[in-house]
């Protein structure tokens, strides 16, 4: 599968160089599992793309044109990823919004990535990033598109053995993955990070909570350190695209994929292969 985009419902492969996504970061996005030309948990991504537009002042974009848009790009497409880009659109010089700019919507078809066939079974080995979040409420838990604290990050290995760096923020707080989120579980209670201050509010962190809930499993979202995660029986990461990862170690400290680990890619598969929660 090559790369293909859209940008206004329109085939392109450039935007204007004045697109405050580009000079200024002014923008969000969403990237989304596709599975035979079906976009997984379309409705979610949305309203999390709603509410990023909101928060950042952005006006809402029509999610039945994007639903739309991305139909007819993914007609006859099989396994690939979807991401979706919005921007605030082109104008002004300097950080003040012009008013009545028009919104960018860039929808681009990927390639399904490489990941390793081990992963979901076996687990990734994990380290500690030395790079840390900055706090901004104001930011935390929207997918917006400065990404460098995480681009900085993930520029501390190139070791193939390694599958994801873990991110603490400047009180050294566990917050999540470069690409993923993070739960610990000890003695049967699932743990994850406080997401108040930074971090990404995930769309597979979200469904994983309500299946916790859904099963009866004590869940907590609360405050994590690195004392934590020593003292956790299990971990694992998920996102969109990878679903659940188990650690095998972070660091020199092993893990074992566990029973609460297993239940949950059971189900999460479970819910997968059904199916409805994709966008026809």
């Amino acid at each position: 599968m090559q790369l293909t985009t859209r940008i206004n419902g329109v085939a392109a492969d450039c935007v204007d160089a004045a697109d405050r996504g580009l000079l200024y970061g002014d923008g969000l996005f969403e990237t989304m599992a596709v599975r035979n030309g079906r976009v997984s948990s379309w409705s979610r991504h949305m309203a999390r793309l709603l509410a990023g537009c909101e928060r950042l002042g952005i006006p809402a974009v029509d999610t039945g044109q994007l639903a739309h848009e991305a139909g007819e790009l993914l007609a006859g497409a099989g396994r690939g990823v979807l991401k979706l880009i919005v921007t605030r659109g082109s104008g002004g010089r300097g950080y003040g919004v012009p008013e009545k700019l028009l919104p960018r919507r860039i929808l681009q078809l990927h390639p399904w990535p490489g990941f390793p066939p081990t992963a979901r079974e076996s687990g990734v080995a994990v380290r500690l990033c030395t790079t840390r979040l900055c706090h901004n409420p104001q930011l935390a838990g929207i997918k917006h598109l400065n990404r460098l604290e995480q681009v900085l990050a993930r520029r501390e290995w190139d070791d193939p053995l390694i599958g994801e760096g873990l991110l603490l923020d400047v009180d050294g707080r566990l917050v999540e993955g470069t690409m993923s989120n993070l739960f610990l579980v000890r003695e049967e209670i699932l743990l994850t990070p406080d997401l108040s201050c930074c971090g990404v509010a995930g769309i597979m962190r979200s469904i994983i909570l309500e299946q916790a809930e859904r099963q009866s499993l004590r869940a907590e979202i609360r405050a994590l350190d690195s004392a934590d995660l020593l003292a956790a029986d299990e971990v694992f990461l998920c996102n969109s695209l990878i679903g659940i990862w188990p650690v095998s170690a972070v660091d020199d400290r092993p893990y074992r994929k566990g029973a609460v680990t297993t239940r949950l890619q059971q189900l999460l598969q479970a819910e997968e292969d059904d199916g409805s929660a994709w966008l026809p």
